[in-house]
């Protein structure tokens, strides 16, 4: 049994901006390669499955269910300048993460810290989700192609908006459902004061990651900079 802070623990859930990974890859590398692609690509796969299935999401977001594929794009195009949290724009933007990881455009920053500790759990059978605003499939991609090497053989699985927003404590308790785990044996590690809160609303057990860059966190907030530093050990150790 692993126990944090003396509290037992059966999985720990983790955030990726700003806790596994640089906010800068993902603000100035994938953000603005997604981008630049969003008209072109949305063009090209506008009578696919996927594409018919993102235009229908982009008409229920907005209330228009005859918005064409024009002011579809020009949607998607406001919310990833924007920065919304928003299905379709995940989505799509997963979709071209895919092309740029396909192609050797990037790799996928990971902390030092965090790729260690995601092989070192995993090694001691401790499952490892992820919960991102991210797509599941863009989350993957991610831990699929980091400067560490392909980590998903670490995750045990993934979530993402369609769960619910990352600010609402009902999205954590849909999670626990989900994996059949009592709340308070659940470890959410995120570098954002909201996202905690929530999750601690629902009854998890939280802790605040802060990496370089990172706004500093409320006092009683428990804080650790590393992965090496937070309070977990074996239960009898």
């Amino acid at each position: 049994m692993l126990l944090f802070d003396r509290h037992p623990i059966q999985a720990i859930v983790c955030d990726i901006e700003g806790t596994t990974s640089d906010i800068a890859f993902v603000k100035n590398v994938l953000f603005p390669y997604a981008t630049a692609r969003i008209a072109a690509v949305m063009g090209q796969i506008a009578e696919t499955k996927a594409g018919q299935d993102i235009l229908a999401q982009v008409r229920d977001e907005v209330g228009e269910p005859d918005l064409g594929l024009d002011d579809a794009i020009a949607q998607l195009l406001s919310w990833a300048k924007a920065d919304q949290k928003v299905t379709p724009l995940k989505t799509l933007q997963g979709i071209i993460w895919a092309e740029g990881y396909r192609t050797g455009a990037y790799t996928s920053h990971i902390y030092d810290d965090a790729a260690d500790y995601l092989s070192r759990w995993h090694q001691q059978s401790i499952p490892i989700y992820i919960y991102s605003s991210g797509s599941i499939a863009a989350q993957k991609l991610l831990f699929a192609h980091t400067t560490a090497g392909d980590l998903t053989p670490c995750l045990q699985g993934y979530f993402d908006t369609t769960t619910g927003p990352k600010l609402d404590p009902d999205s954590y308790r849909i999670i626990a459902r989900t994996l059949a785990i009592p709340p308070q044996e659940l470890l959410f590690l995120s570098d954002h004061p909201g996202e905690l809160d929530a999750a601690a609303q629902a009854g998890w057990q939280v802790c605040a990651i802060q990496r370089p860059g990172t706004p500093g966190f409320a006092p009683e907030r428990r804080v650790v900079k590393q992965f090496d530093q937070l309070p977990l050990q074996q239960a009898g150790a």
